[in-house]
């Protein structure tokens, strides 16, 4: 599951990392995004299968399908099942079209449910380089403007044993290898695989970022040392 992450790393700097050249097209001008939604415009990378140059563009996040008789179902299509994208009609025309992008994020948040409250957590590479999610986009027609609406989705796979405790489902994220491949249209299947647990860092945050009303640095700094370790806790298989 993916339904909240971070997008920091400027533009420029994603040009540089995935082979963008900005020459081609104006770099979007972004803020950084510490709790990205659905629904917003977020930086992703395209690939022009014509020309083979990749473009770094603001898409929707949640997945209009282009048969969609309005938009506003996209916001319930943020994620997509790697296990069934090929054959789901809302994903499928995307996914035989290899409209594939990919979607730089500095981290995700995931949440423990506790009683009533939810602890949440965001979850990084742990050598603090930007991750790459697997995602498809499609382009949605007004018919009534003619104007065109582009909108992404984040393939999902099943969580390792590290994340499982908080859900069951994980976003695809490519290793650095594999990002070509999945631009290109390669290997679809086999590249839609758990990351490593152990090559993630797991860090427990305030509650404030529960609301996607809140911005700003504080929603991905660590709690107290007591707080965390309190947080970490809850991750342990139950006694019961």
């Amino acid at each position: 599951m993916c339904g909240r992450f971070v997008q920091l790393t400027p533009p420029s700097a994603l040009a540089t990392l995935f082979s963008v050249d900005p020459a081609l097209a104006p770099l979007p001008n972004v803020p950084p995004r510490y709790n990205a939604a659905p629904t917003q415009d977020l930086m992703v990378i395209r690939r022009n299968p014509e020309t083979g140059r990749r473009h770094l563009d603001l898409l929707r996040w949640g997945l209009v399908p282009s048969f969609a008789k309005d938009p506003s179902g996209g916001g319930r299509l943020i994620n997509a099942r790697s296990e069934t994208v090929a054959d789901k009609p809302t994903f499928r025309a995307a996914w035989r079209a290899q409209r594939r992008c990919i979607v730089p994020a500095d981290a995700f948040h995931e949440w423990k449910a506790v009683d009533k409250r939810r602890q949440p957590f965001v979850i990084s590479r742990a050598d603090g380089a930007p991750m790459v999610f697997a995602g498809l986009w499609d382009g949605w027609k007004d018919p009534a403007t003619g104007q065109w609406l582009r909108t992404f989705t984040i393939l999902t796979c099943p969580a390792t044993e590290r994340l499982r405790p908080l859900h069951e489902r994980m976003p695809v994220i490519l290793p650095d290898t594999d990002i070509s491949a999945w631009l290109e249209g390669k290997e679809g299947a086999a590249l839609m695989r758990s990351y490593p647990g152990e090559a993630l860092r797991l860090t427990p945050v305030s509650a404030n970022v529960n609301s996607v009303r809140n911005e700003g640095s504080g929603l991905v700094e660590p709690l107290t040392r007591d707080e965390a370790a309190a947080a970490v806790a809850l991750l342990a298989p139950s006694a019961g």
